[in-house]
């Protein structure tokens, strides 16, 4: 009865027990970190999380700062201002002393064209005398008053120019943010193709120590046969260490790569090093791009990249200095009303006050000298602006240049490989029969284990070229990159 009851509870619980191994198997073969890193996955990560450009999106929040320091200059300003003034008059010592004065409340206003304005209510304090625009008891006034540039500050003045620089400061963040993203994107990728050859390159040299682990017991086997001479005995043990350190060397960069790596994968703040379980294989080679898509990115590239495009961000600026430049130039003729300010004046019934200010500086040196700097800084963005656009070329050339040339590369280390193979083969046969010897076989594999490093180094050369070319045509310049805001906090 016991063993009765021991089988059914074996056969109650052998279903439980499958279905949580098939579920942990599940899991397992469903988990992220056995899903292999991909490039757009690496490039996706940058965008959310990478600390470089998290800081390059504080430049809109600069911007956004900028535009509200230029637009201060245009604010209105709420103005409340009491003068009193005790005295004696000299037409009439029999008053006494007297104290008289006024209140004003007014808001004034500078306009970006050039015209600063005032308007408000004035409050008489004591006996006043109120000529213009009075109502009420007489006491009270409608204040007004202007300011009219009309040669130089007229439609240009330096209030106006800075907003119109700032007005240019959030084109110049998302040129900063772009190029930001375009270098973080080629370092990364380049750095991503090392990590995946250096662990390709672990694996051979681990599958190298294996085969001359297994020749050093057979050769040893051998030898106490009597088949074989001591010495091949050294010589394969000589294999096995050798092997060993190359082996801890290729380790060694492997861990440098993961680490160099990690600079691109952030995590709530910290570095993350890549699994090696998620080292993904060398993605299949692509169609090169033809002449005449080589024609229109290039042409699309001298408008689009980040470089091209903050020159022209420049001469935008550099178009607004000059102008203000040359604005310095002209004579100051200013139109100006405005109320009596002293109150003496003001009791005694002067009411406004009325001129005209003529200024012509005689040698125009600060004027002529501004003139001159903003003209050499053009001079200097137009020779900039054609090295940019031929630098755009020669990188687009460059990488396609490169593409072609890893190609080749791999054509040839491929077939390299398959005749060392052969080879190698050939002398193993020979160990076997007995007609050579430990030295050339291992000199055989050597031989192998380098064309196939070889084939390694030259697929990641091959997908850094792309990475290189779709930098060089500012794809991912283009890409859609809202970055991060910086609170004000």
């Amino acid at each position: 009865m016991t063993i009765l009851l021991f089988l059914f509870g074996c056969l109650f619980l052998l279903p439980i027990f499958s279905h949580a191994s098939q579920s942990q198997d599940m899991s397992a073969a469903t988990s992220p970190s056995l899903i292999p890193l991909g490039l757009d996955e690496l490039h996706s990560r940058i965008d959310r999380t990478h600390p470089l450009l998290k800081g390059a999106g504080a430049e809109k929040t600069i911007a956004r700062g900028q535009m509200l320091k230029a637009l201060g200059a245009f604010e209105p300003t709420l103005v409340n201002a009491t003068e009193l003034e005790r005295f004696i008059s000299s037409t009439d010592p029999s008053k006494g002393t007297q104290t008289v004065g006024f209140n004003d409340t007014l808001v004034e206003a500078l306009h970006p064209l050039g015209f600063r304005g005032s308007a408000g209510l004035r409050q008489a304090i004591g006996a006043a005398r109120i000529p213009d625009l009075s109502f009420g008891d007489g006491n009270q006034q409608v204040v007004l008053g202007g300011f009219l540039p009309l040669l130089r500050g007229l439609m240009i003045n330096p209030e106006r120019a800075e907003l119109q620089r700032s007005e240019l400061a959030a084109p110049r963040a998302e040129i900063t943010i772009a190029q930001t993203r375009q270098d973080l994107f080629l370092a990364a990728a380049h750095q991503f193709w090392d990590w995946v050859a250096a662990a390709k390159m672990v694996d051979i040299q681990k599958r190298a120590v294996a085969v001359a682990e297994e020749r050093y017991r057979q050769v040893e086997e051998r030898a106490k046969a009597g088949a074989v001479a001591p010495i091949d005995v050294t010589e394969a043990g000589q294999e096995v260490h050798r092997r060993r350190e190359v082996a801890i060397t290729a380790r060694r960069l492997l861990e440098q790569e993961q680490f160099k790596l990690s600079m691109f994968l952030w995590d709530k703040g910290s570095p993350t090093i890549p699994p090696l379980d998620r080292v993904p294989e060398f993605p299949a080679e692509r169609p090169a791009p033809t002449l005449g898509d080589i024609r229109a990115h290039k042409v699309e590239a001298m408008k689009e990249r980040p470089e091209v495009k903050a020159l022209e961000v420049e001469a935008r600026i550099n178009n607004i200095d000059l102008g203000l430049a040359k604005n310095n130039l002209l004579p100051s003729l200013n139109v100006e009303a405005a109320p009596a300010r002293s109150p003496e004046k003001f009791v005694l019934g002067l009411g406004y006050r009325f001129g005209v200010e003529l200024r012509v500086p005689l040698f125009q040196r600060r004027g002529r000298g501004e003139v001159l700097q903003a003209q050499g800084q053009a001079e200097r963005l137009v020779v900039a602006q054609q090295y940019r656009e031929n630098q755009v070329l020669v990188d687009i050339d460059n990488a396609f240049s490169a593409i072609e040339r890893a190609r080749e590369r791999i054509d040839e280390a491929s077939q390299a490989l398959r005749l060392v193979e052969i080879v190698e083969e050939g002398e193993r046969y020979r160990f076997s029969i007995g007609t050579s010897n430990v030295l050339f076989v291992n000199l055989r594999e050597r031989n192998t284990i380098d064309s196939q490093n070889q084939i390694i180094r030259a697929k990641a050369e091959y997908h850094k070229a792309l990475a290189l070319y779709q930098w060089a045509i500012g794809a991912w310049a283009k890409s859609p990159s809202d970055a991060p805001r910086v609170s004000y906090r």
